[in-house]
């Protein structure tokens, strides 16, 4: 059977089935540290003694100041100027693939899914992060739903999965991370 006469969800699915999750990258910009956990703390609000206060921290079952695991995402981002780990080439925008199969992504604005939403996160901690951690991500895609209606429109669940190590190359976390490319409803008299 060629190409074009797949149905889109057999295209998409064939994407799946061939992705694999990549190997831990370089380490993350920064390791985990006290001032980002207080930023955070600041941020949202959250008073926690084993987040910000080093004595009570160390009478604690932890022994000592542990990151919120809420801050997982924050430990891996590349920051505003691009540094650390880049978006995995199966996320990226077709126009930055360049000349090589342009992913699932590129399918689904072929097909005219042009808009994106996040939908929802889950993550699962394996253990509490510690001042010092040094991190590294890995991942890749995970699923790609059928076709679904939605009150935004119809479109496409595409999950991504990525996972955390430590520097002792253990998994410390994982995080399933799933967006909505869909065609948007079309309303009134458009």
């Amino acid at each position: 059977m060629s190409k074009s006469d797949q149905s889109l969800d057999e295209r998409l699915q064939e994407y799946v089935n061939a992705a694999v999750q990549s190997p831990p990258g370089p380490p993350t910009r920064d390791p985990v540290n006290r001032p980002m956990i207080h930023h955070w703390c600041d941020a949202i609000g959250d008073t926690n003694p084993i987040y910000i206060d080093e004595e009570l921290a160390a009478q604690s079952v932890h022994g000592g100041i542990v990151a919120p695991p809420t801050m997982l995402q924050a430990w891996g981002m590349g920051g505003l100027r691009g540094r650390g780990p880049s978006l995995p080439e199966h996320a990226r925008a077709p126009a930055q693939v360049g000349d090589r199969d342009p992913g699932p992504v590129a399918l689904l604005h072929e097909a005219g899914f042009t808009s994106v939403v996040a939908t929802d996160c889950e993550q699962e901690y394996k253990r509490y992060l510690r001042p010092g951690d040094v991190l590294r991500v890995g991942g890749g895609l995970e699923a790609i739903s059928g076709e679904k209606e939605t009150a935004l429109g119809n479109g496409h669940f595409v999950t991504n999965k990525t996972t955390y190590w430590d520097q002792h190359d253990e998994v410390v976390a994982e995080m399933r991370f799933r967006v909505l490319w869909f065609k948007p409803r079309q309303r009134g008299g458009e």
